[in-house]
């Protein structure tokens, strides 16, 4: 797997540019006008979408019907010398549908402790904790 960026401006904004050619923009924050997504941003966003994937496959083998998912992810940092590397991250799943609770709770469960590669990737370095709600209600 290999991604470019290129710089595109005298400051920090950058075009990322993966395999399918799909282009993502990463800037500082400390810029008066933001124009991309912080690369820590980014760590939160690919945890997030990995497991968002692995779920959703999972309650469709499952013949789940999902009519709205969304995942709230939060990330903790700490001071590390000059640097400020997650701590912890929790992601909250918001799932509606015609979903069987325990489903959901065991796809969660897969994706995180065995199919995200982001989520594992992270592992050891991080504190990876999820909840789950179905139809407005925590399981």
């Amino acid at each position: 797997m290999k991604v470019t960026l290129n710089r595109i401006n005298d400051d920090y904004l950058f075009e990322a540019i993966g395999a399918n050619d799909v282009p993502v923009l990463i800037d500082n924050k400390t810029n008066d006008v933001v124009k991309g997504a912080s690369p820590m941003e980014l760590v939160l966003m690919a945890v997030g979408g990995c497991n968002a994937i692995d779920i959703i496959s999972i309650l469709k083998k499952q013949r789940q019907e999902v009519t709205s998912y969304s995942i709230d992810v939060e990330g903790t940092r700490k001071e590390v010398k000059q640097a400020r590397p997650f701590d912890s991250i929790h992601l909250t799943v918001h799932l509606n549908g015609t979903v069987d609770p325990e489903k959901a709770k065991k796809a969660a469960a897969l994706s995180f402790e065995k199919y995200c590669s982001v989520s594992l990737t992270l592992t050891g370095c991080v504190h990876i904790t999820y909840s789950i709600i179905v139809n407005g209600e925590t399981i």
